[in-house]
């Protein structure tokens, strides 16, 4: 058993918080030579620790399969400090600017330098990568960092404050662990920087605490992520992508494909093909070695009302892939299922899955599709499945967060893409040069020439001053 820390109270945790901002200002921004030192170290502690966060995991949703959790959790972490610790000169370097005539001689650049301390508030559903990708972003502009990972995934984020406290002193990176007692007070502390990933419920009053400081704040929430298929698209193929990224993680993905949007009169296609698929991924069904379980009980029993509530409203429930029985299945773990014949009145229909469940919804001609998507909050992410023009229309006429054509989930690990969401979905963005940028201070500096043209619009005016403003006016 791991030991259980003593939950910090509020003062505790803001008296951590003035240690690291103290400790920033007595040894100043980091140097170049320094963020990639401590990038190494970061990556070198997670790579070590393989095997104890397979183990954490595993225990913590009851079943995870290890390469799952080293593709999804520490593949992007490591990754991700790749790719900045490759470009990190170059994003660190001032930025040139234009200097208008009649300031000239003159130079003017954007610095981007450090905020302070960042807060980040980490989820349950990838407690490790959500926690330090944005960690090692946050190092990589100079940042020192403050961590609330999840009390649902307690043996992952126990891991997660005994690793760090490892390789950097707490006056640099600190983990909290608590209850979501700990989570408002964390949320309400006068970071810097506040970046959360979580719900869009929970977001708002993340949100709302920050505000008494004027904490700028990057949600990543979430919301319901449309799979589109273009009539005539090879239904195999977007089958097998849509099932990939619908059920890796058991579904709980924030930017899983929450419905998906079907030509009518080829939903019993997809319904085939989407069998077919899964059945592939998991030939002995929801107790294959790499099928996830459901994290907990409480989220089991939603996925299961949300089920209820569709069959209550007519809805057809088809679950798919090998079905071994009920009596071989694992605790809280739920089958790959198809939900069709939806409607808007049902409870899937109107908030985020967040698991192996998969509405259905049949549509005519991608106009009204487009109308559909963009009649809901707009999502974290949009899938397309398709070429030519209907590609390019749907991505002009509908707004997301990022988009996928022709997979799923994919765009999360370019790391040269922003991730972020919009409205609901989420506020910023962050992942490389965009992460850095969005937890650097970018500030802009003029330096004028002894001898200037803006000289000549000081006081007294006279000839020569309307002969200036004539030429600036044109």
């Amino acid at each position: 058993m791991n030991p259980v820390p003593a939950e910090p109270d509020a003062a505790g945790m803001a008296a951590l918080l003035q240690r690291q901002r103290d400790a920033f200002r007595a040894a100043g921004a980091p140097t170049l030579a320094q963020r990639r030192a401590d990038l190494r170290k970061l990556k070198a502690l997670v790579l070590s620790h393989r095997p104890a966060i397979e183990a954490a995991l595993q225990q913590d949703f009851g079943h995870r399969s290890p390469h799952e959790t080293v593709i999804m959790e520490i593949l992007p972490v490591v990754q991700a400090i790749n790719h900045a610790h490759r470009h990190l000169r170059r994003w660190m370097r001032p930025e040139r600017r234009h200097v208008p005539l009649h300031f000239q001689p003159g130079r003017a650049w954007v610095g981007y330098q450090p905020l302070g301390v960042v807060g980040i508030m980490a989820p349950w559903n990838y407690p490790l990568q959500l926690a330090l990708l944005p960690l090692a972003t946050a190092m990589a502009a100079g940042n020192r960092a403050l961590l609330k990972p999840s009390e649902f995934t307690p043996a992952t984020s126990a891991l997660l404050q005994r690793m760090l406290g490892q390789g950097f002193a707490e006056e640099q990176v600190a983990v909290v662990l608590g209850d979501a007692e700990v989570g408002r007070a964390f949320s309400a502390l006068p970071f810097d920087h506040l970046l959360f990933t979580g719900s869009t419920p929970v977001g708002r009053a993340v949100m709302k605490a920050a505000s008494d400081h004027l904490v700028p704040v990057t949600l990543e929430l979430g919301g319901k992520s449309p799979a589109l298929i273009q009539p005539g698209h090879p239904m195999a193929q977007a089958a097998a992508a849509i099932a990939y990224g619908k059920l890796a993680n058991g579904g709980q993905t924030c930017i899983a494909p929450d419905y998906v949007l079907v030509p009518q009169g080829e939903v019993e296609a997809f319904a085939s093909a989407y069998d077919t698929a899964v059945r592939a991924l998991y030939p002995a069904g929801p107790t294959s070695a790499n099928y996830t379980s459901v994290a907990n009980p409480r989220h089991h029993q939603r996925l299961l009302g949300l089920l209820d509530d569709a069959r209550a409203r007519q809805a057809k429930v088809v679950e798919v892939g090998v079905n071994p029985g009920a009596a071989s299945q694992r605790a809280h773990n739920l089958p790959p299922t198809l939900v069709l014949n939806t409607t808007d009145d049902m409870a899937i229909m109107r908030e985020e899955v967040f698991g192996p469940l998969l509405p259905v919804v049949a549509y005519q001609g991608l106009d009204e599709a487009i109308a559909y998507i963009n009649a809901r909050p707009r999502p974290l992410a949009l899938y397309f499945f398709g070429d030519g023009p209907g590609r390019s229309q749907v991505l002009a006429r509908t707004t997301s967060g990022n988009a996928t054509v022709n997979n799923t989930l994919l765009h999360y690990v370019q790391d040269d893409l922003p991730f972020g969401g919009i409205g609901p979905s989420g506020m910023g963005a962050y992942h490389g040069v965009d992460g850095f940028k969005t937890l650097s201070h970018a500030k802009g500096v003029f330096q004028q020439g002894r001898w200037n043209l803006s000289n000549l619009l000081r006081p007294p005016f006279g000839p020569l001053a309307d002969a200036v403003l004539k030429v600036m006016l044109r």
